[in-house]
């Protein structure tokens, strides 16, 4: 949620800084506005609404600054508005600040901050900030500290210790007007190396275009940064060095590549990033390879319980990836929203085995339940599609997913990536116990190699999904039901209709029909079943029916054959095994979601109130 940018040069800020924010609008936000350094003072241009709003605004144009700080707001304290948006200033407007995260003892701060004849404009918990630095830098030891931009690094250093809660800050002053200085605890931040300028943001995508090469900021670490270097500093000013890393995506995958949006092209991509993925760790007829997780049959042997920790998406692959792990592994497995987790004292020690799943690498729920595993000695392995990311380098091992930036706020291909890749974990802890028949494993290996083409067979025909899409986008009410994985992948079908087409939407376990659901089904309403074990085929049939008897339209998403039946609607699927079969009828629950929101009119990719990177709690 909310974004952050900093540019630092010899070129006009204004126009990189809107860039990277247009970059970052998939994050989520009400509000934007940027700040630059003019003639040693600072300018503010912000207001509520799109990021394409600051080109209206008077005065933007005569910004000559080569130093500024940009950011979009996800209002948290205080409704959108433009007094709430950031930057904001202390009162003397020598300071200027933007700001991810939340404050939470801001009140506090306020109160001393007014008792000492501080006042404030918005209803911000960040605007305490820039005050707390005007506080520090005029109360500060002016004895011993006599150069400028360490005193106000210092100040800076100061203020932060005096926060609770989560940030990533960046701080521009006239005092020091070739410099920002940024901090960050909790909250991502990441620089990007230029030649003769340097670039921040709170993702990497925001700044791709124009580099490479990034130094990823750990807590409590601060950065000054000027158009030719970059210092770090740890938590108490200490000088140090950091490595910096070369990131292999291509700037161009951010881009929409001709598709109308992002999201549509991010479902399309679903064959090459599950391709990449799996031609990183296997090839039939060899084992998995993770090289880069130091797992041993003596450990896992010992491991008596594991525990999936992950969010929304990421928490319905972490479904499959249980299924899969108890299946093949014997290892009792259990998922758990991240943001539960550690609130209810989990039974954790150095025999249970705990894996993080998050696509960002951010997501603060589940950094938090991460470091709670760590504190009583359980090995951790985060899943992520970010190098470098908050949670793998927290994590004892990070293994990665292959989809690429994505950028719709909607999960598509991140999320078959991460089943794809939980499943490749599955078999490699199996191969390592020795725990699954070998024909077994290589079975299934064969199927996911073929799944990228089986991908490509339902995008080549979709049709009759958006047919599908068109008789019912004006609905208010829709129910998905499965069995087994196929309940799994309904819980994923149901949350991507309520993110992009904002369609009321649940999904049941068919089998619990008649425990309560039943009620809700009434003449007209409709039903998407899914079906893809064999196995379950006459329960999930029968399940299905129940609700044609109460008058409700059906869909059935299936790779079986059916025998003759009253369903309205059937989107034919290729077989696979049931273990990884969420990854083919995912796809046409993904595609109805899409069509019905462009129906609608609605913005694909950047639904209301969500944000792609939820880095509050």
């Amino acid at each position: 949620m909310c974004g952050i940018v900093g540019y630092v040069g010899s070129k006009k800020a204004t126009p990189i800084l809107i860039d990277g924010l247009l970059s970052l609008e998939y994050r989520g936000y009400d509000s934007a506005g940027i700040a630059t350094i003019e003639k040693d003072v600072i300018k503010v241009m912000k207001d509520k609404g799109r990021v394409n709003n600051l080109y209206n605004l008077e005065g933007i144009n005569d910004l000559e600054g080569s130093v500024g700080i940009a950011h979009t707001r996800w209002a948290t304290h205080g409704r959108p508005s433009k007094e709430n948006s950031h930057p904001h200033m202390d009162n003397s407007n020598t300071f200027a600040v933007v700001h991810n995260g939340i404050i939470e003892n801001y009140a506090d701060l306020k109160e001393f901050l007014i008792s000492k004849g501080y006042s404030f404009i918005s209803q911000t918990d960040t605007e305490v900030i820039p005050n707390l630095i005007h506080y520090h830098y005029s109360n500060g030891p002016v004895s011993v500290i006599k150069d400028i931009k360490e005193k106000l690094l210092s100040a800076v250093k100061n203020a932060v210790q005096d926060l609770k809660g989560s940030y990533a800050i960046e701080v521009i002053s006239p005092l020091c007007p070739e410099e920002i200085i940024v901090v960050r605890k909790d909250s991502p931040l990441v620089i990007g190396k230029g030649s003769n300028e340097n670039y921040i943001a709170s993702d990497i995508p925001a700044i791709l275009k124009y580099t490479k090469d990034f130094y990823l900021l750990d807590d409590n670490e601060f950065a000054v940064v000027t158009k030719n270097t970059v210092t770090f500093f740890d938590s108490s000013l200490q000088e140090h060095n950091k490595p910096i890393k070369n990131i292999e995506w291509d700037a161009n995958a951010a881009g929409k590549d001709g598709y109308e949006d992002y999201m549509l092209k991010e479902i399309f991509e679903q064959p090459t990033a599950i391709r990449e993925t799996i031609g990183s760790r296997f090839r039939l007829g060899e084992k998995c390879s993770f090289d880069d997780i130091e797992i041993s049959k003596e450990y896992l042997s010992k491991v008596n319980k594991i525990y999936i920790v992950a969010c929304g998406t990421a928490m319905h692959a972490g479904l499959t990836g249980k299924t899969l792990i108890e299946k093949l592994c014997k290892i009792p497995t259990t998922v758990e929203v991240a943001s539960e987790f550690r609130y209810r004292d989990p039974l954790i020690d150095e025999n249970t085995l705990c894996i993080y799943i998050s696509q960002s690498g951010e997501t603060a729920d589940t950094i938090a339940a991460l470091k709670l595993a760590k504190q009583k000695n359980a090995k951790t392995i985060a899943i992520s599609n970010v190098i470098g990311s908050s949670i793998t380098r927290e994590a004892d091992y990070s293994i990665y997913t292959h989809a690429g930036p994505e950028i719709a706020v909607a999960s598509t291909k991140a999320y078959t990536s991460q089943v794809v890749l939980i499943a490749i974990l599955a078999m490699h802890f199996a191969e390592i116990l020795d725990s699954s028949n070998k024909e077994v494993i290589e079975n299934l290996k064969a199927d996911m190699i073929d799944l990228p083409s089986k991908i490509e067979q339902i995008l080549d025909n979709t049709e009759v999904i958006k047919d599908f899409a068109k008789k019912v986008y004006t609905e208010k009410d829709m129910f998905f039901l499965g069995r087994g994985t196929d309940y799994n992948v309904s819980l994923e079908g149901s949350l991507k209709l309520k993110e992009i087409t904002y369609i009321h939407s649940e999904a049941y376990a068919a089998g619990e029909l008649k425990h309560g659901p039943i009620a809700l089904i009434e003449n007209g309403v409709t039903v998407i079943g899914i079906i893809t074990d064999d196995k379950l085929l006459e329960k999930s049939i029968s399940n299905i029916q129940e609700v044609i008897t109460r008058g409700a339209k059906t869909l059935v998403i299936t790779n079986q054959i059916l025998p003759n039946s009253h369903f309205d609607f059937i989107i034919n699927i290729p077989k696979t095994n049931p273990l990884i079969s969420p990854i083919l009828s995912v796809i046409p629950m993904q595609l109805i979601s899409y069509y019905i929101a462009k129906f609608k009119g609605l913005d694909v990719d950047k639904p209301r109130n969500l944000a792609k990177s939820v880095t509050v709690e």
